[in-house]
């Protein structure tokens, strides 16, 4: 695995696309729907953000970047909710809205605008590249979404892939009950990461503008490994391993595969914003993840193809695209052998919705 290889959820609208099996995090984007609007309202100053003198060049339109966009549906849910708290605040005194979408550069772009509907009401652009960095001229984002991306890292850790390191993470890929120097080499990789992001959109996002992000995230004081998510991918790197003492996998492979996935608590993530200085945290809420009712052979398949569709392509270019259907197969039935994944048997909430708004400009 190249340390900072780009990382794309499975294009096109088969069945093993992201585009087919992203019902989790659909389901996620519509629970925090209420507290974007909620936030809009209270929050947003469409007076400040579009009649600033030093912003003239976005008085006429209002802007919105969903980073990490993928292919669809769910990117026009977020979107579609962004823009209807606007012009339920706003009325007609409205700009016209221009919405970005972004993704790596490899992402199926041609699905995610194949589903656009041709009266969406807005001006969309795709934006290719890695929000770790600068994707749009300063000053020019009025509200910013990105829902299940920056629990991405920009790369796997390469202390975890170093034999010799003390943080080698040696028959596992992710840091869940591997040594503690593993998950502070992860946790590291995610403050810089999430270090360069911030600084990114501080200079992107215009002056009163507002930021909101959903993602996975570990409990303060409760291990990261009772969390479901964690546990699926214990799942995922045991079923490997078991491929390995039959030969279908190489074992060296598995230890060198490690998934650039971290889970923060809320500690680490609002003291990173502090530290950032430029954004101010308006609103958190903390989600349980949603209590399955179906039977277990029905959520291990759910669960199987959505971390298919989300990992496929790391799999794929680590081990080979021949392992990927045996993989997934075994995968699925350890899941429904795993009964206590259909609940959340210890009551923790799992993803984190914060809404950031960009601070007023220092006057000298």
């Amino acid at each position: 695995m190249e340390p900072r290889r780009a990382i794309c959820m499975n294009g096109g609208d088969g069945p093993t696309s992201y585009f087919k099996n992203s019902t989790r995090q659909r389901a996620g984007v519509s629970a925090v729907i209420a507290f974007i609007q909620d936030g809009i309202a209270e929050e947003l100053e469409l007076g400040v953000v579009l009649h600033n003198n030093v912003y003239s060049t976005v008085r006429n339109s209002f802007a919105i970047a969903d980073l990490g966009c993928s292919v669809g549906p769910n990117t026009f849910l977020a979107v579609e909710a962004i823009m209807e708290a606007v012009r339920l605040k706003y009325g007609t005194a409205l700009p016209e809205f221009h919405v970005f979408f972004n993704d790596q550069v490899g992402n199926d772009f041609n699905t995610l605008f194949r589903s656009l509907r041709p009266d969406a009401g807005y001006f969309a652009a795709g934006v290719a590249g890695s929000f770790y960095r600068r994707l749009f001229p300063k000053a020019s984002l009025h509200f910013v979404h990105a829902s299940y991306g920056i629990q991405w890292l920009s790369r796997v850790p390469k202390e975890v892939r170093d034999e010799k390191s003390a943080s080698w993470n040696k028959g596992r890929i992710f840091y869940t009950e591997a040594p503690g120097e593993v998950w502070t080499a992860y946790a590291a990789q995610y403050a810089e990461d999430l270090r360069s992001f911030l600084q990114a959109r501080a200079e992107e996002v215009i002056e009163g503008g507002l930021m909101a992000l959903l993602f996975p995230f570990s409990q303060s004081g409760i291990s990261s490994k009772e969390s479901p998510l964690s546990r699926l991918f214990t799942i995922l790197g045991s079923t490997l391993m078991d491929m390995a003492k039959t030969g279908e996998v190489e074992e060296e492979k598995v230890d060198s595969f490690n998934l650039p996935i971290y889970l923060p608590s809320i500690t680490e993530f609002k003291a990173l914003v502090e530290g950032n200085g430029y954004f101010s945290v308006v609103r958190s809420e903390a989600l349980p993840p949603p209590v399955s009712r179906a039977a277990s052979d029905v959520f291990a398949r759910s669960a199987s193809m959505g971390m298919r569709a989300a990992t496929e392509e790391l799999i794929s270019n680590h081990f080979g695209s021949n392992v990927v259907d045996n993989l997934f197969e075994k995968y699925e039935k350890k899941i429904m052998d795993s009964a206590d994944l259909l609940e959340n048997p210890t009551g923790e909430a799992a993803e984190l919705f914060v809404l950031l708004k960009r601070k007023p400009l220092a006057i000298n």
